[in-house]
């Protein structure tokens, strides 16, 4: 998470580093949660130059807590019916344990996303309204055969590879990919390699 009586260019320098879209940003302890920070609302600040302390906490959303002893389905329940993605966890007395994400439910409930598409048929998950997560080494070709996209299929075989070719490089955190007539956005990368992406139609924008 991010403190944000940090100076703020070590609160930049997390930001740059940081392995997911989705931070807690909170005051001297993790007890005190401010907000939940999405990395776009960083990349907007920066382009108006606006990126400050005051700005941060403006661009934060509200935080949604939920007991350590609620059950799994229950938490996917909420972060569907809310449209949320991250929620942290306290114990009986508010006190914050951690968070836990809707990636980490859905991994507990369906397995790894990166699984076997061949085997299983568990790389691509349908999160609602047009928008998919993929697994990295999901084929080019079965995720144009499931979802009836068009994806350019003539050179990388796998969706990691697609990327990677447009990329020339393997991102160190989350980024968004325009793709022709599509969109990606990375959500994990890990050993070098793009393990999940969020996607959907560049004319079906999520709701966040």
């Amino acid at each position: 998470g991010l403190d944000i009586e940090d100076d703020i260019d070590d609160i930049l320098q997390q930001i740059g580093s940081a392995q997911h879209t989705l931070l807690p940003m909170y005051k001297q302890k993790i007890d005190n949660i401010i907000g939940i920070l999405h990395l776009r609302s960083v990349g907007k600040l920066i382009q108006v130059e606006k990126l400050n302390k005051a700005s941060i906490i403006q661009e934060t959303m509200e935080p949604y807590f939920i007991p350590e002893s609620t059950p799994l389905h229950t938490q996917l329940f909420n972060f569907q019916n809310k449209k949320l993605r991250m929620a942290m966890v306290v114990d009986e007395y508010g006190a914050v344990q951690g968070l836990v994400t809707l990636e980490d439910i859905l991994e507990e409930i369906v397995g790894e996303f990166t699984t076997d598409l061949a085997a299983s048929n568990k790389e691509i998950h349908e999160q609602g309204e047009g928008v998919f997560l993929i697994g990295g080494s999901a084929s080019i070709r079965d995720i144009n055969r499931i979802l009836s996209w068009d994806l350019d299929s003539s050179g990388a075989k796998t969706l990691n590879g697609l990327l990677t070719e447009i990329l020339q490089s393997i991102p160190d955190f989350a980024v968004g990919i325009e793709l022709d007539g599509y969109y990606a956005e990375i959500v994990q990368v890990k050993d070098k390699v793009i393990r999940t992406v969020k996607m959907w139609k560049s004319d079906s924008a999520p709701v966040a």
